[in-house]
């Protein structure tokens, strides 16, 4: 290693030190990148880094480059690691690419295995105020140090100010490495700050002690570099649990029953944003909406069920251990008939798991949720645009069939901004309120049967509360009844329940969001299947494996009950992989026990550590699959 020191007659900071960069001399060429890199931040929880960060990240998108960035959190209140990472891509890739390019090393506790993850050729950007010995750098990278704890001492009195400036400090002298036009991170301050130009002028001051910093001490610029460019369009920069919330104003919900859970929190509390925006009288100020924080998950699904059954259009947000203690109620809801939305922001389980980590883990949960015989719709939302899209649906097919339905989002949509299509709204569109029964075809002498199929599609005509003095009226319950709500424990009064409910269930998969086919470029018999959050980094696998000569057949499903074209799919392959982010393998269980598909020719891509599935894991699990397939059958040619 060799040390770069400042040029001859450049500023020291105060104290003394000097800054560095560590370079290595071998074989290994330094990474050379235009925006198309992924730099990560590890920090220590609680040190206010994250919106420096997140700052960070729309300097870059404001620059006309799209960033993918990504909060990878502890479950406590401060002082365990975080990790924020942000992907630069002008191509547009909105999954985790893996790997790191450029490593902000700020938490020595977990500095070996930071600097382990960086790829040869990489940058590491830390804080030498104290120096560190040449066994904790690598050869194959070379080492950008700034002395900011120093530097922030000798700025300011206050010890938190050090602690926060800091981060806006490092966030300074990375826009002149990287090619940030500090101008960019100037407005976005006084966007954050307007009207509080006290904290608008220290954080400027902040970011020009990072930027004079570096350009005075810190030698030539790395390889990474960002540059204008126009590549964002229309698109806009939201998190799931914000574009659910909205998606449940637009679609009408005027209820909302809830119990604070990781990571679905923020999306009762959208709601309550959106609700006061949108949902109040003009006229006499009054709230149209009520929203109620219950005293734990079993109320709040209760409130949402008697919602449900007075006509309100009323949702829930929760996450796994939520669901699992609403599933007595799911069930009372699935039986009696009753519209529900869940809005499942799934997490690490079993038990609490990993609160602040994602999975695709609630699957089997959701879709058998309570005992006996049940199954619900599911609805898997890709980005924060089909959460919004998915959110108003589901309270659409909740009405129309008479039954929950869940939208299986996670926490990496929920949590995580993304750049995605603009919401879009019909105001002609109007809410489907499915089979409801009012006062003129009662008076009229209608009949009325309230777990009647007249129709043949399994959906009963329902009534709400006060719609006809005399007529119309049930007895609501979770026992077992006759198709006109009348208590029964006989046999055949029961199964025409059962298999009614199954016929229902067959209409919901014609109502639901269709599969989205996404064929190969040469014919093939491989495909694959894959939902929800694995969608941005499955489509760059896609490509990069055509690039490889490895042709694919995709297939993204938007919902359960699955859709005749997923048989059809699943029929028309040899193999067919199957992309999740769970230990179990669900969707590839639910695949078999419902569409009865032969397991031999659904292969496991199974991602679990609770961090974003990546787009270099994907084509590594299927390339090697294909490739270990290929050997074995050249094998068994050779011996025959």
């Amino acid at each position: 290693m060799s040390a770069t020191r400042p040029p001859e007659g450049a500023k020291a900071p105060a104290g003394g030190s000097e800054a560095h960069a560590v370079a290595s001399v071998g074989a290994t060429p330094y990474i050379e990148a235009v925006n198309d890199f992924v730099i990560k931040f590890a920090n220590v929880n609680g040190s206010g880094s994250a919106s420096a960060n997140e700052l960070f990240a729309k300097s870059i998108l404001r620059m006309g480059v799209p960033v993918s960035p990504r909060n990878i959190f502890p479950s406590n209140i401060q002082g365990l690691p975080t990790w924020y990472e942000v992907r630069v891509t002008e191509q547009g890739h909105m999954g985790r690419r893996g790997g790191t390019d450029m490593m902000v090393a700020m938490n020595p506790q977990t500095w070996d295995a930071d600097v382990a993850e960086l790829a040869p050729g990489g940058y590491l950007f830390y804080d030498n105020t104290r120096p560190l010995p040449p066994s904790k750098f690598r050869d194959d990278i070379r080492v950008i140090g700034m002395p900011l704890t120093e530097i922030c001492n000798a700025v300011y009195q206050d010890a938190r100010q050090r602690q926060l400036f800091k981060n806006i400090v490092y966030v300074g002298a990375l826009a002149v490495m990287l090619g940030i036009e500090p101008e960019v991170i100037e407005k976005l301050f006084g966007e954050q700050y307007r009207g509080k130009e006290k904290l608008l002028a220290s954080n400027v001051q902040a970011l020009h002690l990072g930027c004079d910093f570096a350009r005075e001490h810190l030698g030539e610029p790395v390889g990474l570099r960002v540059r204008r460019a126009d590549r964002v369009g229309n698109r806009i920069f939201v998190d799931g649990n914000s574009a659910a919330a909205l998606g449940c104003v637009y679609g009408g919900a005027t209820v909302a029953a809830w119990y604070p859970i990781t990571p679905s929190s923020s999306v009762a509390e959208a709601f309550q944003r959106y609700c006061a925006k949108f949902r109040v009288d003009p006229a006499t100020g009054e709230n149209r909406f009520a929203i109620v924080q219950a005293e734990d998950e079993l109320a709040s699904i209760g409130m949402v069920v008697g919602a449900g059954w007075n006509g309100a259009r009323a949702f829930t947000a929760t996450s796994g251990p939520g669901i699992s203690l609403m599933a007595e109620f799911i069930g009372l809801a699935y039986f009696a008939e009753i519209p529900v939305t869940i809005i499942d922001v799934q997490r690490g389980g079993p038990s609490t798991g990993m609160p602040t980590r994602t999975q695709q883990a609630d699957i089997l949960a959701c879709a058998y949720a309570s005992h006996g015989d049940t199954k619900h719709v599911l609805l898997f939302p890709e980005d924060p645009h089909e959460c919004f899209e998915q959110a108003a649906a589901a309270l659409d097919l909740a009405d129309r069939l008479q039954t929950p339905v869940f939208v299986m989002t996670d926490l990496d949509i929920g949590m995580n901004q993304r750049l995605c299509a603009p919401f879009e709204w019909d105001d002609s569109r109007a809410y489907d309120r499915g089979k409801v029964m009012r006062f003129e075809e009662l008076e009229a002498g209608r009949d009325f049967g309230r777990y009647k199929d007249v129709d043949g599609d399994g959906i009963p005509w329902r009534t709400l509360p006060g719609t006809h003095p005399t007529k119309g009226s049930f007895f609501t319950r979770g026992t077992t009844r006759d198709a006109y709500a009348r208590y029964s424990e006989r046999g055949p009064d029961y199964i025409y329940n059962m298999e009614r409910l199954l016929k229902k269930f067959a209409t919901a998969a014609t109502l639901v969001p269709q599969p989205v086919l996404r064929p190969a470029a040469h014919k093939t018999d491989l495909g694959v299947i894959y939902f929800g959050s694995t969608t941005p980094a499955m489509h760059e696998a896609l490509e990069e494996l055509e690039a490889r000569g490895i042709h694919l057949d995709a297939m993204r499903l938007r919902a359960f009950p699955f859709p005749q074209s997923v048989v059809q799919f699943l029929a028309g392959h040899r193999t067919v992989f199957v992309v999740e982010q769970n230990r179990d393998a669900q969707m590839r269980s639910l695949l078999i026990n419902e569409l009865e598909a032969d397991p031999a020719r659904l292969v496991k891509v199974l991602h679990f550590d609770g961090t974003p599935i990546t787009a270099r894991f994907v084509t590594q699990a299927i390339a090697a699959h294909v490739d270990a397939a290929a050997s074995t059958t050249a094998g068994t040619r050779e011996t025959a």
